[in-house]
Parts: structure tokens; C-alpha cells; sequence
């Protein structure tokens, strides 16, 4: 018996070559093609009218055919023989195609026709006028003409299609865009990998459970819920949160997205809502997953496009039937996502339609922790590393925020040639991501140099000096990004802020100018950032937080997002409010300036310790400064930290003189680790 030669029976090698219908097509028009060109061809040569007359003077001309344009001529058997004999290589053709030997145009006029008349009466021979048929020619034309324009209606539409059947998008742009997944493939992510949203988490852990086994709720009277929105800021874990669903629930998940809905074609949206609803209902129980929802799910009547296409509203419009209407959509469940729950509209965010509205809130402490712990499992650190640490340096970061400060870290340390991430490799990324790239050779004359190092030692003894100002980590003038100089703080992470602790952060954030008058006896744009950051934070405290006396309790913020022409309060008022935000603005800046009139040598002490090294840390304050006098609200020390203060100069700023001054070997690097 013989044995199989292929070790893999049923694989690859057994796979018989298919046949491409695309060859046949190419014979077929070969075929044609070649049909066409014999048919337009003729049979011998060609002689002019005076060979021709020769001929039929001679005798020698057996039969003629004359369709109107050409006479096709043929001679005697004792002629084409004589001529086979002296070598003739035109009547060797001319033996096996016997229809003639010769042919002729005939020129147009009555001449020559009169002539043919002629002739076929004097010499004996057959003189035959046969009309040309080209029944068979045109059709063939015809044929090749239409082939040739569907071929290209094939073309065009599978262009439009994206590569899919004849027309794909032509003939199926009603149908949904949504990608399936099947029982969890083509998403490796789960719950186990999501951390630092418990809250989130849980309740949706409770729909896949309630999709797995319905009975342990439907037994007890419960309604398995109709839909889920996740709303939070940009990058905290919405998306990633619905790929951990479609992992773990096991049941077909339709993704995609607000903007698949909507074409240029009005009546397109609805139809792949229905289309959407159609297909989910029949793999029912499933999920429906539509990220940034906010695309579609806008306010009604307050549409960006101002009235000029109601397509968006059309769309939200058929949303909202299927999923809370006449219909029954029993074991589809909806899950959304928006960063922008303010503009969506009131019927959209019902109860029925989204039963529960999940804040997914930037992680804290305890969280970032997890975080961290998630996104360091792929990376090779350094046994050094602390978790811990790192979270604790990260106040304000949100999990995409820790994710690029890990995969920074394991850049830095490629760069270098290391053989794993270290500790200061997380610190450079921190301070790459929040201050942006070291920047040592831009050209920064010594004036200004002296300059920024002033107005940084400012912003770090104002700040060290009052009492509710966040703990100050690190001050550099190595300039970074757009900015000549930062303050690196590291913020509380409350809750809530009284009106003493936003003064004196408007204190601190005003001592860089303050320093600049003090010393210099003049300012200039530097502080850019800080007076936009104080002018802001001191409207917000009068016409928003209802925090100044002689406004009093009033808030004018509109948590619905309303825009309007025209402000909510009077004239009187709007002068009222100026006045008493330039009060509060320049009671805080003479206030930080009188600090730093008290603590002038500490100042010119710092400022020169920064010309030295470019960059100081909370241990050099402390030697400078001395201890900070409320060490009650302090925390442990951090080297790197979120907030920053960027000393960006004012673009329209008549140029300085410029001179190229090398930065000092001292940096970041060296004095991380004091």
C-alpha cells in the first residue's frame, strides 16, 4: 500500500488551484479580437486598375465579385497553375485561400463603373455583385463596446466599494459600518487588564454577568439594563473599558463609532441605525458599542451646522426610537462613550435609553498605582523602581498620561543603551512629557538668562513662603518646549478649594513678575502664562464660585453649556466684576512683592544657585530658604511632579540681543538624585 507523501493530508498542499474566471474572460476577448481582424482582412494582393485590365484583355479572369467599393478577383485553374509553376509565391497563398487572387478599390466616380459594365460585356467571364455584409462585424463592435464600458462600471464601483462586490458602497450605503466581534476574538483585552476604575468596572462586569446568566436576575423581577454611558475626560480608560466588555462577555459586540453614522447623503444614518438594530437583534443577546456618541447624540436645535442639514438629527432621531420605542430590542444592550456629556441631548440621556451614566473620573492616588502596575508588566525595569514612588510623582495624570510616561521611560533608556528602564529614566519622561524637550541650544543672551533665573527663584520663594501654595519640586531655566524657564509643583489633590488657598496660589504664580520689578525695577513679557493663569482663576472666583464679598453669592456659570450673545448680568455689574478682579489681581501681586522685599538676600541667593546649576530641587530650597514654615501640609518629597509653570514670552515681543552662551554640564540628570 502506498503511503501519503504529504506529511500535512488536507493542508496547503492539498488546496487544488482554483480557476480564475478573469483568464477566461482574456480568451474569450483574444478570440474576438481575432475574429475581428480576420474578418476585416482579405485574400491575395492588391493590383491596380491598369494590372487589372491587363488581366481580363488576357483572358485570364475566371469570376468577379464587386460589392460597391472593391472587386475581388479570381483566375483560371490553367492561369494559377501557370503561375505555380514560375514560382509565384502570391498563388502558393492564393491555393489554400481559393476565394480570389487579387483585389481592387475601385475609385469613386461613374467612369470606373461604367468601365466594369464595359468589360463584362466584351470578355467572357462571371461578373458577380454582391453587397458587403457586415452584420457579423457590427455586432461584434457592439459587443466589444459594451463589454468594455461594464468592465469599467466594475472598476469604478469596487473603487467605491473599497474593494467589496460590484457597487459595494453604491448599492449597500444604507448598511451599518459596525465591526463584529464574535464571542471575544479580535479583542485581547479583559477586565484584568483595566485598573483603577473599580466603580466603572463593577457595573459593567454586572451586564456581562446578567448577558451570561440572565436567570439569576429575570428570577427575582429585574430587567436587564437597556443601555450604559461612559462619560469622562479624554484618555481615562472609555474605550479600553468597552474592549475589556467585548473580551469578557462572550457575546457578539458591535463596535464603532458616532461618526460611521453620518454621510453626505441625507437619509443614510438612519439606515444604518436600522440596519445596525436589525443585525444585533438577530445574534441577540449582544452589545452595541458606539464611541464618541457626542457625533450624533447633540443637543437637537443646537447643531454646529446651524440648520443646514438635519442629517445629524435625522440619525439621533431613528437612535432614539430603536432604542426606546414601539420596538422590542430585547437583549441588546447599548454602551457609549462621550467626553462631552453637556451637549448631548436630554432624550438621548432618559432613563429606558441610558440606565446608568458611568463617570470615569481621572484616577487617584490608589489607582494610578494600578495603573502603573498594568502598564509596567511589558516593560524591563530596573529592580530599583518603586510603583509607589511613581504614583505618588503623578498627581493629575490620566491612565493614557501614565502609559506614554512608561513607554518615554523605556525610550530614554534605548537612547542610552541600557540593558533595562532605571529610575531616572521615569523621571526624564515625566519631565519630557509635562515641560516638553530640553531645548539647550537655543541662544539665550546672558541678560536674559539672569532674567528668567530671577523670575523662577520668585515664583519658588513666594511660593515656598505662603502657606496654601502647592509644595514646590523643582525650578529649571534650561528651556523647554515653548517655555525659557518652569516651576514644577506638586498640587493637593482635593476635592474642593477655599478662597485662602486659590489667593495664594495667585500669589506664587505672580512672583516671577513681582521678582523681575524688584530686582530689576522693571518687567517684561515673561510672564505670559502667569497672568493668563491668574486673570482666569480670578473671574472664576467672582462670577463663578461666588467667592468675593461685594459680588456675593452669585454664580453666572451655565452647567447646561447655553451659548449666548449677550451675558447674564448688567453693564453695572460687568463693571463691578472688572473692578473687583484688577483688585484682587493687584492685591496679589503687591503682596508678593513685599514678600520678596522681605526675603531679598534669600532671593539673589536662589537666583544665583540657579545661574550655577540650571536646575535646583527641594533640598537646595530648603539649605537657601530654610525649612518651609508649614510643614503640617506638606508631604513626603516628590522630584518630579504634574503642574508646571511655563515662562512662555509673548510672540509679538521686540527681539533681545541674542548671544550664544553654552548651557553648564549641571542639569536635570546630575541633580535628579539629590
Amino acid at each position: 500500500m502506498e503511503e501519503n507523501k504529504d506529511p500535512h493530508p488536507g493542508g496547503k498542499g492539498d488546496k487544488k488551484p482554483t480557476l480564475n474566471f478573469y483568464w477566461i474572460y482574456a480568451v474569450i476577448g483574444l478570440l474576438l479580437f481575432g475574429m475581428l481582424m480576420l474578418n476585416s482582412g482579405q485574400n491575395g494582393s492588391q493590383i491596380q486598375w491598369s494590372e487589372f485590365k491587363d488581366y481580363i484583355e488576357h483572358g485570364d479572369v475566371q469570376r468577379l465579385v464587386f460589392d460597391g467599393q472593391r472587386v475581388t478577383i479570381l483566375l483560371k485553374d490553367e492561369v494559377r497553375e501557370s503561375m505555380n509553376e514560375h514560382g509565384d509565391e502570391n498563388t502558393l497563398l492564393n491555393t489554400v485561400y481559393r476565394s480570389s487572387d487579387y483585389w481592387l478599390n475601385v475609385p469613386s466616380g461613374d467612369a470606373y463603373l461604367d468601365d466594369l459594365k464595359t468589360l463584362s460585356e466584351q470578355y467572357d467571364y462571371e461578373y458577380v455583385y454582391e453587397p458587403v455584409n457586415e452584420w457579423g462585424q457590427q455586432m461584434l463592435t457592439y459587443a466589444l463596446f459594451f463589454g468594455l464600458m461594464i468592465g469599467v462600471w466594475i472598476l469604478i464601483m469596487r473603487r467605491l466599494g473599497g474593494g467589496g462586490a460590484a457597487g459595494g458602497q453604491i448599492f449597500n450605503i444604507g448598511k451599518s459600518k459596525a465591526q463584529l466581534f464574535e464571542k471575544g476574538k479580535g479583542t485581547d483585552v479583559n477586565f484584568d487588564d483595566v485598573a483603577g476604575l473599580d466603580g466603572a468596572k463593577e457595573e459593567l462586569e454586572e451586564i456581562v454577568e446578567f448577558l451570561k446568566a440572565p436567570e439569576k436576575f429575570t428570577n427575582l423581577g429585574a430587567k436587564i439594563p437597556k443601555g450604559a454611558l461612559l462619560v469622562g475626560p479624554p484618555g481615562t480608560g472609555k474605550t479600553l473599558l468597552a474592549k475589556a466588555v467585548a473580551g469578557e462577555a462572550q457575546v457578539p459586540f458591535f463596535s464603532l463609532s458616532g461618526s460611521d453614522f453620518v454621510e453626505m447623503f441625507v437619509g443614510v444614518g438612519a439606515s444604518r441605525v436600522r440596519d445596525l438594530f436589525k443585525q444585533a437583534k438577530e445574534k441577540a443577546p449582544a452589545i452595541i458599542f458606539i464611541d464618541e456618541i457626542d457625533a450624533i447624540g447633540r443637543a437637537r436645535g443646537k447643531n454646529a451646522s446651524m440648520g443646514s442639514n438635519d442629517e445629524r438629527e435625522n440619525t439621533l432621531n431613528q437612535l432614539l426610537t430603536e432604542m426606546d420605542g414601539f420596538g422590542t430590542n430585547s437583549g441588546v444592550i447599548i454602551v457609549a462613550a462621550t467626553n462631552r456629556a453637556d451637549i448631548l441631548d436630554k432624550a438621548l440621556m432618559r432613563a429606558g435609553r441610558f440606565d446608568r451614566q458611568i463617570y470615569v473620573d481621572m484616577p487617584d492616588l490608589t489607582e494610578r498605582k494600578a495603573i502603573f502596575e498594568v502598564h509596567l508588566r511589558p516593560v524591563k525595569v530596573d529592580d530599583s523602581i518603586d510603583v509607589d514612588f511613581l504614583s505618588r510623582q503623578t498627581p493629575g495624570f490620566s491612565g493614557a498620561d501614565i502609559a506614554n510616561v512608561c513607554n518615554e521611560a523605556a525610550l530614554f533608556a534605548a537612547r542610552k543603551g541600557q540593558d533595562d528602564v532605571k529610575h531616572q529614566d521615569f523621571l526624564d519622561a515625566v519631565d519630557r512629557i509635562i515641560g516638553g524637550l530640553e531645548k539647550r541650544s537655543k541662544i539665550i543672551s546672558a541678560s536674559e538668562k539672569k532674567t528668567i533665573a530671577f523670575h523662577e527663584a520668585g515664583h519658588a520663594v513666594v511660593s515656598w513662603l505662603v502657606e496654601f501654595a502647592s509644595p514646590l519640586v523643582k525650578v529649571s531655566i534650561v528651556p523647554r518646549g515653548q517655555s525659557l524657564g518652569a516651576a514644577w509643583y506638586l498640587p493637593e489633590e482635593r476635592q474642593i478649594t477655599t478662597m485662602e488657598q486659590m489667593l495664594d496660589e495667585m500669589c506664587a504664580a505672580l512672583g516671577g513678575r513681582a521678582a523681575e520689578e524688584v530686582i530689576f525695577k522693571k518687567i517684561s513679557t515673561g510672564a505670559l502664562s502667569d497672568l493668563e493663569k491668574v486673570t482666569k482663576q480670578a473671574y472664576a472666583m467672582v462670577t463663578i464660585y461666588g467667592l468675593n464679598p461685594r459680588i456675593g453669592n452669585r454664580s453666572y456659570y451655565d452647567s447646561r453649556g447655553d451659548q449666548t450673545f449677550t451675558k447674564p448680568y448688567s453693564e453695572e455689574m460687568a463693571r463691578m466684576i472688572d473692578e473687583e478682579v484688577g483688585l484682587m489681581i493687584e492685591k496679589s501681586y503687591e503682596r508678593a512683592k513685599e514678600i520678596l522685599r522681605e526675603n531679598s538676600e534669600k532671593l539673589t541667593a536662589l537666583a544665583d544657585s540657579l545661574l550655577q546649576n540650571e536646575v535646583i530641587f527641594k533640598e537646595d530650597l530648603e539649605r537657601i530658604l530654610g525649612a518651609r514654615p508649614f510643614v503640617a501640609e506638606l508631604r513626603e518629597p516628590i522630584h518630579a511632579p504634574k503642574e508646571v509653570v511655563n515662562e512662555a514670552p509673548v510672540t509679538d515681543a521686540p527681539p533681545l540681543d541674542e548671544t550664544n552662551e553654552d548651557a553648564p554640564e549641571e542639569g536635570l540628570s546630575s541633580s535628579s538624585e539629590a
